[in-house]
């Protein structure tokens, strides 16, 4: 009979506690596709509903929140130039530690500072990468485990509008991509090197040396060359390839020693000067995306081939309302695209690019920041704080839009632990049901 009572006690212990606790440990999310499968999720919100907390920022940055466990990470520069990593109490939002990674130049460039890029963590160790080149590894405690700057290395990045890409660690292994003009002419890239070689370097977390460093090629120019995407993972028939866009092309990589794989073109056909690339690569359903610069064509790729593969598996193409900035959502075997000029959503069908629905949102602002999924809703929010809950699938439904502020919101919203983490140009808020 004890024992029938200790079983019966356990198990109403264990219905109180969620089904599911996803940890959101990148940008994109636990999937790499900005989706989560994180349930009990709020349908609307704002400061005065379903608000678990908030907490101050010490300073600016665009970056998106990273959540594991009881941890919330982010990134921030403040106003005596230092480049800083935080943790906050998941629970209640209070600081548990703030580091000074590097010090580094503040100033905005069209919003974006030194402390663009998400942290990433596997859940032990923290990782931040900063546009002065800066990229450091501290445990849970907040002490640093290693720290190196790759731009003393390497070069300045020569980017004009700063650095933007987040570090991604896949399989014990880090990734940083460094798409960048050659020669450098930004006053804040000039330094001792005259000419700037474009990468994606490999690096060993536990000791922050590097595994390799591949070349990246391209012929494209001026700020053409230039990509604030971030690299991601995919899981292709032919094994497991890390993807980059940028530069006029998506290229695909083996993760153990950097070597192009394939290359797909098209997505600066007319070999633009400007054309720089921000949104980063997406994937489902066995397909690749790639959004190309200043809405050009949206692009779809088969998985496998090699080499050029630009006329054999490229699947289909989109014309019109193909995002900029917003990094394209795979959630529950749909594609959604953000085109964030236009404020214009679009559900397709990602094998054909059918569209199940188009519609325009009703805001004035723009979006930069990029849209993610759990719970059947999908969550985005506008340059000026106008949050939006959609339902997902196949009918266009606004579950709620409530006005948030503290713009330019640039920080998507990650999902983790039955609560959304929004980073604000003031503070972090979390949300979720009471």
């Amino acid at each position: 009979m004890k024992k029938l009572l200790l079983l019966g006690a356990a198990l109403a212990a264990s219905l109180t506690l969620p089904l599911s606790a996803a940890n959101w440990p990148q940008w994109r999310g636990p999937d790499f596709n900005g989706s989560s499968p994180e349930t009990g999720l709020p349908s609307s919100f704002s400061k005065t509903n379903n608000l678990l907390w908030q907490a101050p920022l010490p300073g600016t940055a665009g970056s998106t929140p990273i959540v594991w466990d009881d941890s919330v990470f982010i990134t921030a520069a403040d106003a005596q130039k230092s480049l800083l990593l935080l943790c906050l109490d998941r629970k209640d939002g209070h600081p548990l530690w703030q580091q000074e990674v590097a010090v580094g130049d503040r100033s905005t460039h069209q919003g974006n500072n030194m402390a663009s890029g998400s942290p990433v963590t596997d859940g032990k160790t923290v990782f931040a990468l900063f546009g002065t080149g800066d990229i450091a590894a501290y445990d849970f405690s907040g002490h640093q485990i290693w720290a190196r700057n790759i731009a003393k290395e390497y070069g300045k990045f020569a980017i004009n509008w700063l650095y933007g890409s987040s570090p991604t660690l896949y399989q014990g292994k880090l990734y940083v991509q460094v798409i960048q003009a050659d020669p450098p002419t930004y006053p804040q890239a000039l330094d001792d090197k005259p000419h700037r070689d474009s990468y994606l370097l490999c690096l060993d977390p536990a000791t922050g040396k590097n595994l390799w460093r591949q070349i990246r090629k391209t012929d494209a120019f001026g700020e053409g060359m230039e990509s604030y995407a971030t690299p991601i993972p995919f899981e292709s028939k032919d094994g497991t390839q890390i993807l980059v866009v940028g530069a006029s092309y998506m290229t695909a990589h083996d993760p153990a020693t950097g070597a192009e794989i394939w290359r797909c073109g098209g997505m600066n056909d007319r070999h633009e000067e400007y054309w720089r690339l921000i949104a980063s690569p997406a994937t489902g359903a066995g397909m690749i995306f790639a959004s190309s610069p200043k809405h050009d064509p949206f692009i779809a790729i088969r998985e496998g081939g090699k080499g050029d593969i630009t006329a054999t598996h490229t699947a289909w193409k989109l014309s019109d309302h193909s995002p900029d900035v917003c990094t394209p959502l795979f959630y529950q075997g749909k594609l959604y695209l953000l085109d964030g000029d236009k404020r214009t959503f679009l559900c397709l069908n990602p094998k054909t690019g059918d569209r199940k629905w188009e519609k325009q949102l009703p805001v004035r602002d723009n979006f930069k920041a990029s849209p993610t999924a759990a719970d059947g809703k999908i969550y985005c929010i506008s340059e000026r704080g106008t949050v939006f809950v959609l339902q997902a699938g196949d009918e266009f439904k606004i579950l709620s839009s409530s006005e948030l502020g503290e713009g330019p919101d640039r920080s998507s919203i990650a999902i983790a632990q039955g609560a959304l983490f929004l980073q604000t140009q003031k503070a972090v808020y979390s949300f979720g049901g009471k």
